[in-house]
């Protein structure tokens, strides 16, 4: 019997999070949007939690590190963060 099944592993960026959900950054996905991001806080290890989507889904906010920061991204800027398993 043959079924498909999930990967058992797969990666989460910070766009796949839910509102109220967090997670802890390992890596930025692209290259060119590395830079700012690293300058606005993303820094591998730090905790990000998602605070807040707007009504069409773009921009989302998230807080960062122990809440003392909050940053508002694009969804395709979120998707470029990724997250620990």
């Amino acid at each position: 019997m043959s079924s498909a099944s999930a990967p058992t592993s797969t990666a989460r960026s910070v766009k796949d999070l839910r509102v109220g959900e967090s997670g802890t950054i390992c890596c930025l996905n692209d290259p060119e949007m590395a830079l700012k991001l690293l300058e606005m806080g993303c820094i591998p290890g730090t905790q990000v939690r998602l605070n807040s989507k707007a009504p069409l889904g773009c921009p989302v906010t998230l807080v960062l590190g122990n809440g003392d920061y909050t940053l508002s991204l694009r969804v395709s800027e979120a998707a470029t963060i990724m997250l620990r398993d």
